[in-house]
């Protein structure tokens, strides 16, 4: 069953080579937070490169929700005008936030330490993604909340009236409880820490800082320590959204495993916490070239030439990576598949309450292929077959998540047999323009039927 509608079944057959410019979307990340932030600021944000998939949608209008003023004024161009930290008026409807669980989590935290309630749902997909891991911490800080068994969607939070600051240390890596609980600390008197054993993708961080909140960030023998300073008057800011670092792996893995490939993905991100896949790629022997290295809105990018990498060959991933390209791992492992030897991919436990369980809908998917595959609760291996070496030939099911919808498109354009996916509507959560994308560099993709 589709997220976004009716099911768009899609297929993908063995392309020639690909070539041409890529043009990904901004980073959904940092889109996020631009919008939360430039509603948590007093006065106008401006914000260019905004990605405009539905998750980032769904954020925008829930600011509107919330009292903000966010208006597009064209593609990728949208205005803030937000009502400071604080501010936040109680929404006379339900919060729908579509697929995004960095969405929901984000906006919960915003609104936690205001005297407001909100009531938050989602697709199918979302309303089973665990949210306690969100609603606890917030508890600390006094807001209270109320959702179905397993802390799930629909979920209704109330937020503290009188909140007071927290130390909180992460159970485990995630970038959006840390980001939930900064995002509360900014009306919480005082100073609230968070504690990450592992550091994870720090746009939040970045982001606070521009917009003028007193955030600091230091390793100690508990771990990467932040420590944010509440009550700030946030300043709105110009934000430019660098090109999306996931949504560039699917076309620069494609190029990787069809032959001859040669394209150029301009503007991409290079963020410190979010560069995991490309290190492995690069330890796999990928051929790919980091071209004109330079900073855009406070984040560090390159234009990636990537060209065809016959002679990869598989690798162990270090666990410790896991939090710097958790969302990459899908599509990892269908570059796995056409490498040569056994990739190891260990510590993805977070996986499995993704947006769907990754790696069971990888493993199937890929066994459907023919591909061999072994799994457990915190490891994924795959089995390379080489160059041009996976069967194909599978219907895989998608789970309603774009990630697994996308892998498997691309692991079709190199298998020896067409590959179709059950429903490919869920991409528009993150990479709408991805089948024109892809076919504008040769991609063969198309709608099934």
């Amino acid at each position: 069953m589709s997220g976004q509608g009716e099911p768009v079944a899609m297929t993908a057959r063995r392309s020639g080579p690909l070539s041409g410019v890529a043009e990904v979307p901004g980073d959904k990340s940092i889109s996020h937070r631009a919008l939360i932030l430039g509603a948590m600021a007093v006065g106008e944000t401006r914000v260019t490169g905004l990605l405009e998939g539905q998750d980032v949608l769904d954020t925008g209008a829930a600011m509107r929700a919330f009292g903000a003023g966010v208006v597009r004024h064209g593609p990728g161009e949208w205005s803030v005008n937000g009502v400071g930290v604080g501010g936040f008026a109680e929404p006379e409807a339900v919060i729908d936030c579509g697929n995004s669980g960095t969405g929901v989590r984000l906006i919960m935290g915003a609104m936690a330490t205001s005297a407001i309630t909100a009531t938050f749902t989602g697709d199918a997909s979302l309303r089973k993604r665990p949210m306690g891991r969100v609603s606890e911490p917030l508890a600390l800080f006094g807001a209270r909340a109320h959702g179905r068994a397993g802390g799930r969607l629909p979920m209704t939070v109330v937020g503290a009236a009188d909140p007071v600051p927290v130390r909180y240390a992460l159970p485990v890596p995630s970038a959006q409880v840390k980001s939930a609980v900064l995002l509360a600390g900014l009306n919480a008197p005082g100073q609230t820490v968070v504690i990450e054993r592992e550091p994870t993708r720090d746009h939040s961080e970045r982001m606070l800082r521009g917009f003028g909140a007193t955030i600091s960030v230091e390793e100690t023998g508990e771990g990467h320590v932040i420590t944010l300073t509440g009550r700030p008057e946030l300043r709105p800011q110009v934000v430019a959204v660098p090109r999306d670092p996931s949504s560039a792996a699917f076309p620069v893995c494609a190029a990787l495993i069809v032959e001859g490939s040669d394209i150029l993905v301009p503007g991409v991100s290079r963020n410190p916490t979010r560069v995991g896949l490309y290190l492995t790629l690069a330890e796999m022997g990928a051929d790919i070239a980091f071209l004109s290295p330079r900073e855009e809105g406070g984040e560090p990018v390159a234009d990636l030439r990537v060209r065809f990498s016959g002679a990869m060959q598989g690798i162990e991933v270090p666990a410790a990576r896991a939090a710097s390209m958790i969302d990459e791992y899908p599509i990892l492992s269908v570059v796995a598949a056409f490498a040569e030897g056994v990739t190891v991919m260990r510590g993805v436990r977070e996986l499995r309450v993704k947006e769907s369980d990754r790696i069971d809908a990888m493993a199937r998917g890929l066994e459907a292929c023919g591909v061999r595959v072994e799994e457990d609760a915190d490891t994924l291996i795959v089995h390379g077959m080489g160059p041009g070496g996976v069967p194909g030939g599978a219907v895989c099911a998608t789970h309603i998540d774009h990630r697994i919808a996308m892998s498997f498109l691309v692991l079709g354009l190199a298998a020896r047999q067409a590959v179709s996916i059950d429903d490919g509507s869920p991409i528009a959560t993150s990479f709408p323009a991805f089948a024109g994308l892809m076919a504008g560099l040769g991609a063969q993709i198309a709608r099934a039927g």
